[in-house]
């Protein structure tokens, strides 16, 4: 695998998207709360005049505890013809795969393993390839 990977961190873990399933970066300023919405929907956010629903990727993931968020930029995917920026750790870098991924070690633990495509080597170190429509369907849910 060459392709190009976003690399991030989610929970302090290190967490890749392939580059081509990311639309842009943005700087989150602003997320207006969207009453009775899912736990893991954090709010809605504007770009250029369209609506962005941002996921907490934490919680989406279903695990408990505050956010470590300290980087208000996020990734912006679109998945099934909506658009979602999601809440990460932090973002780091764009670097290429340095192979394929590797099947999802069961210490992962299940959260982890219902988005992952796999792992994933990098120059910085092995991430978890994470599976847009997954993470963004939420905890427990099942991609579309």
């Amino acid at each position: 695998m060459s392709d190009l990977l976003l690399l991030t961190r989610i929970a302090g873990r290190p967490a890749a998207f392939r580059a081509g399933d990311i639309g842009s970066i943005v700087e989150l300023t602003e997320i207006t709360p969207v009453p009775r919405a899912p736990d893991f929907i954090a709010g809605l956010a504007a770009l250029r005049s369209r609506a962005l629903t941002v996921i907490d990727s934490r919680k989406a993931l279903g695990l408990l505890g505050p956010s470590e968020t300290t980087d208000m930029r996020a990734p912006v995917v679109e998945v099934a013809g909506h658009s979602y920026a999601l809440l990460v750790d932090r973002v780091d870098d764009v670097v290429p795969a340095a192979g394929e991924p590797a099947p999802t070690p069961a210490t992962l633990g299940a959260c982890w393993a219902q988005v992952a495509h796999g792992m994933i080597e990098t120059a910085s170190g092995p991430a978890v390839l994470v599976d847009v429509a997954a993470l963004v369907a939420g905890p427990g849910e099942t991609a579309a």
